[in-house]
C-alpha cells in the first residue's frame, strides 16, 4: 500500500514526466476540458476509469458512487449528467459496473446498514424487478454477476429517463448511452450492447420529457 508521503513524491514524478514529454502539457490542460465521454462508475478503489480506458486527462468526465447508481433523487449524479450533456456536449454516457462489487453484495444482505439502506435500496429494487430470473440461479456468485449486469442496464434506463438526455439526443443526435462491465479478474471491459434506441423508445412511452410529437416525428 502506498504511503501518504509517497503520493506526493509520485505526483512530482508524474508532473515532471508530463512536462518532459510535452512542455506545454499543463498550459493546455488548464485552458479547458473537452471530453467526449461521461463515465458513471462504482467508487470501488480497484476500478479506475481513465486507466482502464487508456484515456488521458481531459478526455473523460467521471462520476463515481457505490454500485454505480443513477437515482432520481440524487442531485449529485443528476447534476453531473446535466452538466456533461449541456455544458460539455459529451457524445457518450457510460454506466460501468464490475463483477465482485461490494455494493451489490451488501445490498443483498439481510442486515441493517444504517445510512446505506436508502442508497442500496436502488439495487434491491433491481433485484425485485428480476427476482424470478435471479432466484432461478442456484450458484450465488453467478447470481451476483447477473445482478451486476442487470443493475447496469437499469441505471442506463435511469440516465435515459432524464430530461437532459432526452433533450440532448433529440436536438443533436447524441449522447448515446452504453452499459459496460469491468471484469476485475481479467482486466477486460465488457460491452453489454445496450439497445439505446430501443430503450429510448420504451422510456418515451412513459417518461417523455421532450415532447412526444417531436419523438414520433423523428423516430416513430
Amino acid at each position: 500500500m502506498v504511503s501518504y508521503e509517497q503520493i506526493f513524491r509520485n505526483n512530482e514524478k508524474w508532473a515532471a514526466q508530463k512536462k518532459a514529454n510535452d512542455s506545454a502539457f499543463f498550459d493546455k490542460l488548464a485552458r479547458e476540458q473537452n471530453p467526449d465521454y461521461l463515465y458513471i462508475g462504482c467508487s470501488d478503489s480497484r476500478v479506475t476509469a481513465e486507466e482502464m480506458m487508456g484515456a488521458g486527462p481531459g478526455e473523460v468526465f467521471v462520476h463515481r458512487n457505490i454500485a454505480n447508481v443513477v437515482s432520481n433523487n440524487d442531485l449529485n449524479v443528476l447534476s453531473v449528467i446535466e452538466f456533461a450533456i449541456k455544458q460539455l456536449s459529451v457524445k457518450h454516457v457510460i454506466v460501468c459496473g464490475h463483477y465482485n462489487c461490494s455494493g451489490i453484495k451488501a445490498a443483498m444482505q439481510s442486515v441493517d446498514l444504517g445510512l446505506l439502506n436508502p442508497w442500496l435500496r436502488n439495487v434491491r429494487d433491481v433485484y425485485r424487478l428480476y427476482q424470478q430470473q435471479l432466484d432461478a440461479i442456484l450458484n450465488t456468485e453467478e447470481r451476483y454477476r447477473l445482478l451486476v449486469e442487470l443493475n447496469v442496464k437499469e441505471q442506463c434506463m435511469n440516465v435515459i429517463k432524464t430530461a437532459a438526455l432526452q433533450h440532448g439526443y433529440l436536438k443533436n443526435g447524441y449522447p448515446v448511452v452504453h452499459g459496460w462491465i469491468m471484469d476485475i479478474e481479467s482486466g477486460k471491459l465488457i460491452d453489454l450492447q445496450v439497445d439505446f434506441i430501443g430503450l429510448l423508445r420504451r422510456v418515451q412511452e412513459i417518461y417523455d420529457l421532450s415532447g412526444i410529437t417531436t419523438w414520433r416525428n423523428n423516430f416513430g
